[in-house]
């Protein structure tokens, strides 16, 4: 498993999947008079636009790594790669635009100068920091893709259906509740074996509770309202008042979880890659540069940039999340309808 969802090919198809399956659901719901007036008040809204611009760099950054160029001879080179071909690599550290390398003993010349200096390998520290926005999208993209469908169906079921449908989805979201999360994510990723698609797989488990609660609760309510009494007078089935009248109502409950529970698996995977059982070794990764950075404050000169780069895009990346998420919240509020 680890070997089909680790393959790039099947990563980037995976990606692309997820982004045409939302592109059809705004679409879908953008029909809705709801949606056009929340769109009205985001765009008002500057915050929530500027850090939707922000989030809009940081997925151009990820799709530049992502989509590969073929090369003549050796492997394929993404376009993030081939624009970055002319940066040269260092012997070893190197400090912020320094002209010499790290050396308290004997400093030798740099091939060039790193804008974010050089990591122990000698690579710029500005590039693996771009090159890590893909695996951040690619685990919060290909998670959503399992716990998103998973959450809205079940959290739909249960609250329409009622009865044992409800007590059976409950008794299984309590359970997992009920275990450390973090716990069970290491569990799973020891048993399944360190990699992008067991940790996607890993998150998707543990990362549905909370949307399969949220829509539960919201469509008891909607299941209370006179649209849907009526439906069932006029004899539709139990499948259409499902997808037709129940799901575009609690859709914009979906694209806000989406957005704020991005930045929870975004911090998850830079945890468990920071614990060593995240991505695998070699693949950039915010965390894996946080958990290189440990051993760099102890060592003399102080290689502090590392840990700053990882860790400011990190941020940059959570913050904007989370302020755009707020944004759709007070979009879509509506005592403002």
């Amino acid at each position: 498993m680890n070997a089909l969802f680790d393959n790039l090919w099947v990563q980037n198809a995976l990606v692309l999947a997820g982004v045409a399956v939302w592109v059809a659901l705004l679409i879908h719901g953008s029909r809705s008079e709801r949606w056009r007036r929340a769109w009205l008040r985001l765009r008002k809204d500057r915050v929530g636009m500027i850090s939707g611009g922000v989030i809009a760099l940081y997925l151009g950054v990820g799709a530049l790594e992502s989509f590969q160029i073929p090369q003549p001879t050796g492997p394929s080179l993404s376009v993030l790669g081939w624009m970055t071909r002319g940066v040269p690599r260092e012997k070893s550290y190197s400090a912020p635009l320094a002209r010499t390398s790290l050396s308290v003993v004997k400093p030798e010349p740099l091939k060039g100068r790193h804008l974010l200096g050089t990591d122990a390998l000698g690579n710029d520290t500005l590039v693996q920091t771009l090159r890590a926005c893909r695996t951040a999208l690619a685990i919060g993209g290909i998670t959503s893709l399992i716990y998103i469908p998973l959450g809205t169906l079940l959290g739909i079921l249960a609250g329409y259906y009622r009865r044992w449908v409800d007590d059976v989805i409950q008794y299984v979201y309590s359970t997992l509740a009920s275990i450390p999360s973090i716990l069970l994510l290491v569990s799973i990723l020891m048993a399944l074996g360190k990699g992008l698609g067991t940790m996607s797989i890993a998150l998707g488990v543990t990362s549905w509770v909370g949307l399969c609660r949220l829509i539960r609760g919201e469509t008891m309510r909607q299941s209370e309202r006179p649209y849907v009494a009526a439906a069932r007078a006029l004899g539709q089935s139990h499948w259409k008042i499902v997808l037709h009248h129940l799901l575009p109502n609690v859709l914009h409950l979906v694209v806000i979880n989406f957005v704020l529970g991005f930045s929870g698996l975004v911090l998850t995977e830079a945890i468990l890659s920071y614990l060593g059982v995240g991505t695998p070794v070699g693949t950039p990764s915010w965390g894996s540069m946080i958990d290189g950075a440990r051993s760099e404050f102890s060592r003399e000169p102080l290689v502090w940039w590392n840990l700053t780069a990882a860790t400011g895009a990190l941020f940059g990346l959570v913050l904007s999340l989370n302020l755009f998420g707020d944004a759709l919240r007070r979009a879509f509020d509506p005592k403002k309808a």
